[in-house]
């Protein structure tokens, strides 16, 4: 695939980063297509891929703003606490780029000590893009002072109040807030202000663990019903799962059966946790089988989950109209679950011939997995998983079994057979159920410790694996072994640096280059961010000339979060010999964005995801490195098991927007 693009640009429109105003240290008549033309802003990037903070630092100190710019988001990924004086010192700087960039890097490096900074430069600081990065990067920091300050500050524009919701929102991630903190973001809920400002409040409220928000329905349900932006609706519709009503089942019913975004609906379902099924039994059948199915995936998802109470007769009875096969798996398991003993044989056989005659890898998986909802399969999911020629069926029928191991119920009397298992798949050599049983092992709830008499099984896989290619399986390997010899705390193993950016790629590839990504449900266009992340942008145009993603599947679809692709085995746990560098910019994860996945920090290579909708607690902790600019429609379709035909590099096309998300 050949990488095409207009020379015809004009450098004054290319000399722009998306947050930043740049000083070019060219000469006009060179023909550049980003901004790493200039060679000190690639230098400072280098050092910022390498990790090299002491080389980095004297570039705080650049005369040039951009330099001093870049080098301060630069920190925001390297998260140093050694740059800590240098970035607070630049909340000073007579450059507004420059103030706001270290801003963003303290908040990202996340250390205390820079909460005081933080405030006292918000006494003094003038322009609302400051205020606003400041007052979301004090939320990264936070502690009850800081979470006081943000509930009773009084933003003097509308920039600054949408900064005060997102600091509000990243110190409630932190559990730091305060009861005037939790009415202060109720307020801004209210329609008159801007359309972040109510989407990060909506999200403060329905993620911020434990809060009570019964004194708050109202607020809550108009906002839930009545906003006009489908992003906040869903948010405040998950909210409501925190309020105590007499008429919960009914307003939630409500909203999940009427709502014209399958996003809320199906957050309104999810929100109805901890309701007693017959309260709730009509909105999930109608659910079930949404015209979206997105709805009814998520749908049957909860009621694995909320399955207490469910009718396996009344389910039986709506099953032949679900003929997706993954919303059918989960139904199929709280059939098998909630049926009588007696019952179960019967539906085991029929459902091990469905298993027998499904027509691909991902319908088999799906099966399998329906069959853990009886006890008595767990043999005939052992030996299916190990006998496994496709990697999603051998995974899933592990994840079946780790899902049997964690019910409350589990009997006593398959312990030692489980344990057997597990050890067993460690021993297999197959990354995925090597690092999914040493992640169970470790599972305090599920007591397996007592279960071995030795732990060197795990040491001998460990010494087997293959690095980086495989550092998802040696950090959870590594996290077993530490668990299981008493340590508190795990370190975490570090990927190597053996992939640099390949700086001669990146500076053909302007700042506005699209991508045409086919799939077999249609095309989606998207825009590259060059200049925001471009060691993953060249990582995924050198992977999209080589071929790299044609034919594979997407395997992994969460309802109202992402769709994920680019993995060679197709479930989820194939990788590259190499890993590139994690790179964080002052973005958001809006609707259709692009993410790197990753197993933590510097652990990226070749699996990416595409968001269905705003997901902000995935912001400065996975990489944002394209949007979608056509084509939503497609994504909001995509299904586990669809086609990636090809990815193709063309020529920038004008942005177009489309209706999705009926």
């Amino acid at each position: 695939m050949n990488l095409r693009y207009s020379w015809l640009l004009a450098l004054g429109t290319l000399a722009s980063c998306q947050y930043l105003p740049l000083q070019r240290s060219t000469t006009p008549s060179e023909p550049l297509v980003n901004k790493f033309g200039d060679a000190s802003l690639q230098r400072i990037y280098t050092l910022q891929d390498e990790r090299k903070t002491s080389e980095l630092l004297p570039f705080l100190s650049d005369p040039n703003t951009a330099h001093r710019a870049q080098a301060a988001l630069a920190f925001g990924s390297v998260q140093d606490t050694v740059a800590l004086p240098a970035l607070q010192a630049l909340l000073s700087d007579s450059a507004v780029a420059v103030r706001e960039a270290s801003a963003y890097a303290l908040g990202q490096i996340g250390h205390h000590q820079a909460e005081e900074a933080i405030i006292r430069s918000l006494a003094t600081e003038q322009r609302p893009e400051v205020q606003a990065e400041l007052l979301e990067a004090l939320g990264k920091v936070a502690s009850t002072k800081g979470a006081d300050f943000l509930a009773k500050y009084s933003a003097p524009n509308p920039t600054a109040l949408t900064g005060q919701a997102w600091g509000l929102y990243r110190a409630g991630l932190r559990q730091q807030y305060t009861p005037q903190g939790v009415e202060t973001a109720t307020g801004l809920m209210a329609a008159r202000h801007p359309y972040e400002a109510r989407l990060a409040a909506a999200h403060f409220l329905a993620r911020t663990p434990k809060l009570d928000l019964t004194q708050y329905r109202q607020q809550l349900l108009n906002t839930a019903t009545s906003d006009q932006s489908a992003d906040v609706r869903m948010a405040a519709a998950q909210a409501l799962n925190k309020v105590r009503a007499v008429d919960k089942a009914q307003f939630l019913s409500n909203i999940a059966q009427s709502d014209p975004d399958y996003r809320v609906r199906l957050n309104a379902v999810r929100a109805m946790a901890g309701l007693e099924f017959e309260e709730i039994k009509p909105a999930i059948l109608a659910a079930l089988q949404d015209q979206n199915i997105n709805t009814a995936v998520a749908t049957s998802e909860f009621l694995l989950s909320n399955r207490s109470g469910a009718d396996p007769q009344v389910l039986l009875q709506v099953l032949p109209n679900l003929l997706d096969a993954r919303v059918r798996s989960n139904v199929i398991w709280v059939i098998l679950n909630n049926s009588q003993p007696q019952n179960r044989p019967y539906l085991n056989q029929r459902y091990k011939q469905q298993y027998q005659h499904a027509r691909t890898p991902y319908d088999k998986a799906h099966l399998l997995k329906a069959l853990s909802g009886d006890y008595k399969n767990y043999a005939f999911i052992a030996q299916e998983m190990f006998g496994a020629e496709q990697p999603v069926i051998a995974t899933t029928a592990m994840d079946a079994l780790i899902l049997m191991r964690q019910q409350p119920d589990f009997p006593r009397s398959m312990e030692g057979a489980f344990a057997d298992i597990f050890k067993r798949a460690v021993g297999s050599g197959d990354v995925a159920l090597v690092g999914m049983a040493a992640a169970a092992i470790r599972d305090p709830k599920l007591n397996l410790r007592s279960q071995y008499s030795t732990y060197d099984f795990l040491a001998q896989a460990q010494q087997k694996l293959q690095l980086p290619r495989e550092m998802e399986t040696n950090i959870e390997l590594q996290k077993t072994i530490d668990y299981l010899n008493g340590k508190q705390e795990s370190e975490t193993p570090q990927n190597p640096f053996t992939h640099p950016i390949d700086w001669a790629l990146v500076k053909t590839i302007p700042v506005d280059q699209q991508v045409l990504l086919r799939t077999d449900k249609g095309n989606v266009t998207l825009q590259l961010f060059v200049e925001d992340a471009p060691g993953t942008v060249a990582n995924f145009v050198q992977l999209s000339q080589q071929d790299f993603f044609d034919n594979l599947y997407f395997h992994r679809v969460v309802p109202n979060f992402v769709v994920q692709g680019g993995d060679k085995r197709g479930d989820g746990w194939g990788s590259s010999d190499y890993s590139i560098r994690s790179e964080f910019a002052p973005l958001h994860f809006l609707e259709g964005y692009l993410g790197i996945a990753s197993a933590g920090k510097d652990t990226e290579s070749n699996q990416w995801f595409i968001t269905h909708s705003p997901t902000p607690h995935l912001d400065g902790r996975y990489t944002i490195f394209a949007k979608v600019v056509d084509g939503m429609d497609v994504v909001h379709r995509l299904e586990v098991g669809d086609k990636i035909l090809d990815v193709q590099l063309a020529e920038p096309l004008p942005p177009v927007t489309s209706a999705a998300h009926k």
